[in-house]
């Protein structure tokens, strides 16, 4: 039903022929015009049983609740404490007497120091100049701009919601503090390049040793560090340093390179050497121990039949010759002369 409808006989904007939307007063009006034809009669027991009506539908809206799987609810009665309610649907007195308190205990939450994340739960609100967080001073006098990130989970609900009047806040400072303490032990030189994983180890169980000691509820999973750069003026000279000692880790990474290469090949082709001087020795001495061995045996031999032994040696020995021999000629101890008789020309040339 349109507005003109309702409304055929009321006011008009002067020179289109439109008409013009209800008053506040007029809508009310008619609200309750109709509140009136939905009760039988118009009586006052009628109104009374609509009044109920209403009455009931706020009581169960305002008793009934929801958990989540994730969270857990806080119960309070007349503002005390009462119990924790796990997920699911649950029921509670209404009308302000009992209220609960949804606090997500297994969602990761983080905080997030010097930047912001778009859609974050507890984003980050950038402070004014001259309140930076992340600018933070260097054991050794320098500067540095640090951004990190803390993860936590709410692990006593109670605690999170009676014991600190702003946790979340309070973790902010708590975790600022604690990174200002632990980069201001260290060089400008190591919170820049190796020292991010120190700082955060330690970082980590400060901020829990301080979140207990509190008695925030809070357990804080991890602390990473992001972006660590020096402040804007000398970012460019701070660069050029980097790029030196970049360069120089280069060349001395190049070194060690080529020396791991030619040292170690060295170093095995000394060891080869000395096993083949020890193997040599070894056959030598193995050698000359065994002739010795052999000699004395042989001697031995000799000294109980010298002629014997002498005949043996001198057979042996020839049975190890004779068959290099290719040609063999046998003279009489008598014969005299006979080389004039002998074609050795022939016989050279035969051997060859």
């Amino acid at each position: 039903m349109s507005w003109q409808n309702q409304n055929s006989g009321g006011p008009r904007r002067p020179g289109n022929g439109a008409t013009q939307p209800p008053e506040l007063g007029e809508i009310l009006q008619r609200g309750q015009r109709r509140v009136k034809q939905m009760i039988p009669g118009g009586s006052s027991r009628g109104r009374f049983g609509f009044v109920i009506v209403i009455l009931i539908g706020i009581l169960a809206w305002t008793a009934i609740y929801t958990v989540p799987s994730d969270s857990v609810a806080v119960i309070q009665r007349f503002g005390k404490y009462l119990k924790e309610v796990p997920p699911g649907l649950h029921f509670k007195i209404p009308f302000g007497v009992d209220v609960a308190s949804i606090v997500p205990v297994k969602r990761q939450l983080k905080q997030e120091f010097g930047f912001g994340t778009p859609g974050a739960q507890d984003p980050w609100q950038k402070p004014t100049e001259g309140q930076q967080e992340t600018v933070m001073v260097t054991g050794d006098l320098n500067s540095a701009l640090v951004e990190w990130v803390v993860q936590y989970r709410i692990a006593d609900p109670a605690k999170f919601l009676f014991e600190v009047r702003q946790p979340r806040g309070t973790l902010r400072h708590v975790s600022e503090s604690v990174m200002r303490e632990v980069v201001g032990d260290r060089t400008v030189d190591e919170v820049l390049t190796i020292g991010r994983q120190e700082i955060e180890s330690e970082a980590l169980v400060k901020m829990q040793l301080l979140a207990t000691k509190y008695e925030m509820g809070i357990s804080i999973d991890q602390v990473q560090l992001k972006n660590i750069n020096p402040p804007g003026p000398v970012q460019d000279s701070f660069n050029e340093v980097n790029q030196a000692q970049q360069e120089k880790e280069k060349l001395i990474n190049e070194a060690r390179r080529d020396y791991n290469r030619v040292i170690p090949l060295a170093e095995g082709e000394k060891d080869q050497r000395i096993r083949e001087a020890d193997g040599y020795r070894l056959k030598r001495i193995n050698e000359a121990e065994g002739d010795a061995a052999r000699f004395n045996a042989l001697f031995e031999e000799y000294s109980k039949a010298p002629e014997v032994t002498r005949r043996r040696i001198y057979l042996e020995t020839m049975q190890e010759i004779l068959p290099g021999l290719h040609s063999k000629i046998i003279v009489d101890e008598q014969s005299q002369g006979i080389l004039p008789l002998l074609n050795l020309d022939t016989q050279k040339g035969e051997q060859k």
